[in-house]
């Protein structure tokens, strides 16, 4: 299978090591800047908790004809790029190809052929349409990842913990096609789950990072120390049940209580959200995918958002400060 890896960073780099050292896939990047010169030079690397380094060759270029057509895309690039990057894969995309997109929070396709969801693309996360007329919805395998990671530098991804991938049609069920994916992904040491309804799975793991991803972001505390302040582990509980009742509405039911994914989520101690380290290394943060997709969907069906919508306006007006949100 050809396999090409657009956004090798920390997500992206870990799973193209884990392929190309597994030896099973013709394993590409589509990369640029500094992480293109360190694939050239020094190949995938991954450093492990131990600090032990895996490493192999890598293939890598800026040019996705040069790359070619792919079996499977993964597109792992951090959400406020998404819309200029994918019109420029076409080029990868054969007549068969698969597009999985690893990252965070609500993904461009989601409400796709869901009319209790509203009609038309999410503006939220993919203005006007762009990302939905590039990549065809019939491509698209759902993706949740479940793999703790950082990259310190270019090219080298630092893996703290986690190897879960939760893989599915986007469009629900069960495919032969899907299951070649995870086969794939599974013989590279990623710990693969086949799901037959991944946009719960999406929303799931939304639900639990709504609000922790912003608030380590404005306050620049630990997951421990938001949830030990009573107040904003009150204001998260409130905002999470916001989340839950536009999930009753879209066909995303969580049976969990707030407390329940806190007492999930304390287990992991003192650690920091992917958008609390974007924000200390000067990144845009990816606050639409996770936050102000909610937000419009509560619009779109009906449901108030209050606490939501602060928590959404709050974080915005952070990151314009600090120039990490497209300014009004």
């Amino acid at each position: 299978m050809k396999v090409c890896i657009v956004g090798a960073g920390s997500i992206g780099g870990f799973i193209g090591t884990q392929l190309a050292r597994a030896g099973r896939a013709d394993v590409s990047a589509l990369a640029r800047g500094a992480t293109l010169a360190a694939l050239r030079s020094q190949g995938w690397r991954v450093r492990s908790a131990d600090g032990s380094v895996q490493q192999a060759a890598a293939r890598a270029s800026d040019s996705a004809a040069e790359l070619g057509p792919q079996d499977l895309v993964i597109v792992a690039v951090k959400g406020p790029a998404l819309p200029a990057v994918a019109p420029t894969i076409a080029p990868l995309l054969g007549a068969e190809t698969m597009v999985m997109p690893a990252m965070n929070g609500v993904p461009w396709w989601f409400v796709e052929g869901r009319p209790d969801a509203g009609t038309g693309p999410l503006e939220s996360v993919d203005p006007g349409g762009t990302v939905a007329r590039a990549i065809a919805f019939e491509r698209v395998v759902g993706c949740v990842v479940h793999i703790s990671a950082s990259m310190p530098e270019p090219g080298l991804v630092q893996h703290k913990a986690a190897k879960g991938l939760i893989v599915g049609e986007a469009r629900g069920g069960r495919s032969e096609r899907v299951q070649r994916v995870a086969d794939l992904l599974a013989g590279a040491g990623l710990e693969l789950t086949h799901s037959a309804d991944v946009r719960y799975d999406i929303w799931y793991k939304l639900w639990g990072n709504l609000t922790m991803n912003p608030l380590s972001a404005v306050t620049g505390a630990t997951i421990d120390r938001i949830l030990a302040d009573p107040l904003l582990r009150a204001f998260c509980s409130a905002a999470m049940l916001e989340a839950g009742a536009v999930g009753e509405r879209i066909g995303c039911s969580i049976r969990q209580t707030p407390e329940d994914r806190h007492a999930i989520t304390a287990r992991l101690g003192a650690f920091k959200s992917s958008m609390q380290q974007d924000t200390e290394a000067g990144r845009a943060i990816e606050l639409d995918a996770i936050v102000g997709a909610v937000h419009e969907l509560g619009r779109r069906v009906g449901v108030p958002t209050p606490n939501v919508d602060a928590l959404f306006g709050l974080t915005r007006l952070f990151g314009r400060v600090r120039g990490l949100y497209p300014q009004a």
